[in-house]
């Protein structure tokens, strides 16, 4: 199993860099203290569906008689539709009423930190998709292991980018949170195309023997 390309899919879906204007926004009537456990939350979110995906959701997809193959072209269209969302500067995962319904809770007094933030802001539909994907190719306990490691990484980067929510915004500007969630989807859309085309392959052989 490839190690290296599920860690750098995640993270451009995922991309904590670009969720930071929303976390600003969505805590900013919070006390310190409330913010801080806004972080934690959320970064066990993150790493809780990451976690749950890479080891039971092939379980799950065979408790429905779906095919990988069939989920890696579903998958796929998922990404390629975060990677165009990322690429006009929204969060991979968002949708138009997500910040609505956070600035609402917010205003509220309820914790934000699972809904919007941890979901579907972090993680969504494609970031299960993508793990449920590789973890299809797994073979071994450690391999298993190396996917909820992947959760670990995820977590931690969300904890730190959160963090330093206040001076990440302040170094970069909207202007270069922009430019990151544009790249990030730009790689994001690459690999999406590379699911398309192995998971079509495997449901139309035909079209991999006209290719040859």
């Amino acid at each position: 199993m490839d190690l290296i390309k599920p860690l750098i899919a995640l993270l451009a879906i995922v991309n904590p860099i670009g969720a930071v204007p929303f976390f600003i926004h969505f805590t900013q009537g919070l006390t310190p203290q409330e913010r801080r456990r806004t972080i934690r939350v959320s970064s066990l979110t993150a790493f809780a569906v990451i976690a749950i995906s890479g080891i039971a959701g092939l379980k799950i997809i065979a408790f429905f008689g779906i095919s990988v193959a069939s989920f890696q072209v579903g998958g796929g269209m998922l990404l390629l539709v975060s990677s165009l969302n990322m690429l006009n500067a929204r969060p991979g995962e968002s949708r138009p009423g997500d910040a609505d319904q956070g600035r609402a809770k917010a205003e509220s007094g309820a914790s934000v930190a699972v809904v919007p933030l941890g979901i579907p802001l972090l993680t969504g539909p494609a970031t299960i998709s993508t793990m449920v994907i590789y973890a299809e190719k797994t073979r071994t306990f450690w391999e298993h292991a190396v996917l909820v490691g992947y959760g670990v990484v995820i977590g931690a980067a969300t904890f730190l980018a959160f963090s330093a929510a206040g001076r990440i915004a302040r170094v970069l500007g909207q202007t270069g949170i922009n430019v990151m969630v544009r790249l990030m989807g730009l790689i994001l859309a690459a690999m999406a195309v590379e699911l398309l085309a192995d998971g079509l392959g495997v449901l139309f052989p035909v079209l991999t023997s006209h290719a040859r």
